[in-house]
């Protein structure tokens, strides 16, 4: 908390991993304070304290044989001889800060809970909207579109520190695109976080030109562009 602090809120949506594990999901993080990370069944991020031999060094140890991690960082990371580089990619951060749009009429979402894992695992392995694994859901709350049944649609939270909290995993089986469900789920989350006096963030990998315009339609503004960096233990 108290490098958060010193940060300011700039610095910390800089450094989105690091202010998360350190604050709001400190209950979640492995490792010490020169690297933490989420466990892997939650999420693949990770963050370190500097750009230190010591602190990669710190982050080489988190990670098992043959087990990536992903970094989100202000710049291009130069890692080290005990990590490798597998693939750098680059996202934008955006960020809501004015009132919401009313939303177009819809389907109720459900609030998704432990017995909605397989599918939603399924359904983000159908349409990839970015990381999810079997425990992602305990970093906030996830709400879903069901037709027939199945489930077709969601998103959720995941990153929270100071008054940020980041909306993710937003994804819509192809078979149901274009009736509003991304756009429906979306407000609905953010109004929900506007509510609690926070703000709404997400990043988007800055090649998937119809979520950013969904997300500019909607008010999400452009903040900075971010580096994923995936590292494994060399």
């Amino acid at each position: 908390m108290m490098r958060l602090q010193a940060m300011g809120q700039a610095a910390a949506l800089d450094d989105p991993v690091w202010a998360a594990l350190t604050t709001e999901h400190r209950g979640l993080a492995e490792g010490g304070p020169l690297a933490w990370r989420y466990p892997a069944e939650v999420a693949p991020f990770a963050a370190i304290a500097d750009r230190t031999a010591r602190s990669f060094a710190a982050l080489a140890r988190l990670l098992p044989a043959e087990r990536q991690v992903a970094l989100a960082t202000a710049d291009r990371l130069a890692p080290p001889a005990v990590l490798a580089v597998d693939k750098e990619q680059a996202v934008l951060q955006m960020i809501l800060e004015k009132p919401l749009p009313a939303p177009r009429p819809g389907p109720e979402p459900l609030l998704l809970g432990a017995a909605d894992v397989a599918e939603m695992l399924a359904l983000a392995g159908r349409t990839r909207p970015g990381p999810f694994g079997p425990r992602t859901i305990e970093l906030g709350r996830y709400i879903g579109i069901r037709a027939g049944g199945a489930l077709v649609a969601m998103a959720g939270e995941r990153m929270r520190f100071d008054r940020f909290v980041e909306i993710s995993a937003v994804c819509v089986d192809p078979a149901f695109r274009g009736q509003g469900y991304a756009g429906l789920l979306l407000s609905r989350l953010a109004a929900r976080i506007q509510g609690q006096a926070l703000t709404p963030i997400l990043h988007v990998f800055a090649e998937n030109e119809g979520a950013i315009a969904l997300y500019d339609k909607l008010g999400f503004a452009t903040r900075r562009r971010l580096t994923i960096t995936i590292l494994h233990a060399a």
